[in-house]
């Protein structure tokens, strides 16, 4: 298809306002199931240069090639001026009549008249989208009773909006990033798909399907009207196989809570069964019913607090001022504990074990190095203005366990055993009085398994880099060996403990993995050899998912303030 630009609308400027092409292969596909009668009305919002409405015409024309049936209205809308009179001659080379309109969509009022309501919407980061358009866009989603937070992205507000334009019965074929499944800001928009809409289906890639974008995305197929409880999935490997509209494989998934993440609906189905099976056994529950998650210590300014053992002896402060400190950082937290001499050699190499905080009244030397602290505007920092004084972090007791929170492979339990203090750079977790002895001595060990590997990579979330960041009330929900399942594994356990820690202390997490599902699932639970496999090579899916968005700064798309066309799609395909 010939393209038709403007001279001056470059590609980072399509980039700037978050407009990106759409491949042909995936706008006929969307198209297919929207459009099924010659006289559906067809919206497609955010058109850009309207390879939807272009292919709503084309497919039309091949359900009546003769014309003899009248043709619905084909309509669009586009932010962008050169874009929009663009469409409008792609449209008229194809012989298509369309009513395009060159204006802000937020801005148009919502009236339930379209059969069809298909696009690729823009995808603009919370960052970047500022200003009116993000008002406008929260209004527009308020219309349908969706209170987006101020994290949205773009595409969130796009797909509410476009819903209300639908008549009753009608259809929203939208290609969405797949943040759509994960982020927390996108519950609201989840809950409204699956109370608005009576049919809501996925289509998930299983291979990149648009090299060198950040983003991966999802196909929305969405129909009728009354709710649902379920999804329907559609598993295909790329776009090509979207040729046929019965390809791919096909099962149904209910999410625990409509607005919760809809992560697991990425497994394999070959791992959904095992894993929902494990984690509904009574051999399962949660990180939660252990104990309880928190943050760690919030200093304002680690580098002024967490001392090494040579800078407390330089400054003489006193050891009655000094908490003993798990370092800044979890690179000394992935074995199965934390001990005194692991804390020691640490602080040897300079590392900052200890903590300053005086109780009481300074001493001379706390005095001296407060001043030197405030000659530093060390107390203008946000967290040591807000508090007095300043020089007194607030107090939290030692944990039982550390749990990393930003990982490249998976969180870790570590048991405290030197019962050092911990900064917010890891996670506390207070085990329960019932539960304490065998959590402190078997919970980081019996973590190791498939399915809160698994269960982490549905319940965190992917940060930039690739990192897996898991906040205390996510941790809640780690799936997590039973008290009860721990104690009745417990010797088999500490038979094994010993060839695990050695697995860990050579990096070999998977193969330190794979020793505790023989103990935990299969023995433990009577999970069948194959089913644990799965589980293995379901987590390794979502990790190396995750872990290819953290690709290197120039292959990212960096969005400006701005709405149109096309959220995160780019490159050689049409649009």
């Amino acid at each position: 298809m010939t393209k038709l630009r403007s001279a001056v609308d470059t590609v980072d400027l399509r980039k700037a306002r978050g407009a990106f092409f759409t491949p042909q292969t995936v706008a006929a596909y969307v198209t297919r199931w929207a459009v099924r009668e010659t006289t559906d009305t067809v919206l497609e919002p955010s058109c850009g240069e309207a390879a939807f409405l272009i292919a709503a015409h084309q497919h039309q024309t091949l359900l009546d090639p003769d014309r003899s049936q009248p043709r619905g209205e084909l309509a669009g809308v586009e932010l962008h001026d050169a874009s929009a009179r663009a469409a409008r001659e792609l449209l008229s080379a194809v012989g298509a009549t369309a009513d395009i309109k060159a204006g802000d969509f937020f801005s148009v009022e919502p009236r339930p008249t379209y059969d069809a309501v298909i696009g690729n919407p823009p995808y603009v980061r919370y960052q970047d989208f500022s200003g009116e358009s993000r008002a406008a866009s929260r209004r527009a989603a308020l219309r349908a009773g969706v209170a987006l937070t101020a994290l949205a992205s773009s595409w969130a507000a796009f797909t509410v909006h476009s819903a209300l334009f639908l008549k009753p019965g009608g259809r929203l074929g939208l290609v969405l990033p797949a943040e759509l499944l994960s982020v927390n800001y996108a519950a609201q928009v989840r809950e409204f798909l699956m109370r608005r809409f009576g049919r809501v289906r996925l289509v998930l890639f299983t291979e990149r399907v648009f090299p060198g974008v950040l983003e991966e995305v999802v196909l929305l197929l969405a129909e009728g009207d009354g709710g649902t409880d379920h999804c329907e999935l559609l598993q295909v490997h790329n776009a090509d196989d979207l040729a046929d509209l019965d390809a791919g494989t096909r099962s149904t998934w209910t999410p625990v809570r409509t607005s919760g993440k809809w992560t697991s609906a990425l497994l394999p189905p070959t791992a959904a069964g095992p894993y929902a099976a494990a984690a509904s056994d009574a051999g399962f529950t949660t990180l939660h019913t252990w104990g309880e998650t928190t943050l760690g210590m919030v200093t304002g300014a680690n580098r002024y607090f967490a001392l090494s053992p040579q800078d407390a002896a330089r400054l003489a402060i006193p050891d009655d001022e000094l908490l003993p400190l798990s370092p800044p950082g979890s690179r000394h937290l992935r074995g199965l504990s934390f001990t005194s001499s692991m804390r020691a050699t640490l602080g040897e190499g300079g590392a900052a074990t200890l903590l300053f905080r005086p109780s009481g009244d300074p001493s001379a030397p706390a005095r001296r190095y407060i001043a030197t602290g405030e000659a530093n505007g060390v107390n203008e920092a946000y967290k040591c203005r807000v508090r007095t004084p300043w020089w007194r972090v607030p107090y939290l007791a030692p944990a039982d366990l550390f749990l990393t929170y930003m990982n490249a492979d998976t969180p870790r339990l570590t048991t405290n055993s030197a019962r050092a203090h911990h900064l917010n750079s890891v996670h506390g977790v207070y085990l329960h009085a019932a539960h304490r002895a065998a959590g402190q001595r078997f919970l980081p060990l019996a973590s190791l398994n498939s399915v809160t590997l698994l269960g982490a990579e549905i319940v965190g979330r992917a940060y930039g880099g690739g990192m897996l960041k898991i906040e205390p009330r996510e941790a809640d929900d780690l799936p997590m060996p039973a008290p009860a399942h721990v104690e009745a594994v417990r010797d088999e356990l500490a038979a094994v403990r010993g060839r695990v820690a050695a697995r860990l202390r050579e990096g070999r997490l998977l193969d330190a993995v794979r020793i505790i599902d023989q103990v935990v699932l299969v023995d433990g639970m009577g999970m069948t050899a194959g089913d644990a496999a799965e589980l293995e090579q379901a987590h390794a899916l979502l990790t190396a998912r995750r872990r290819a968005r953290g690709t290197s700064a120039k292959d990212r798309i960096s969005p400006h303030a701005g709405v149109t066309a096309g959220p995160v799609l780019s490159g050689k395909a049409t649009r």
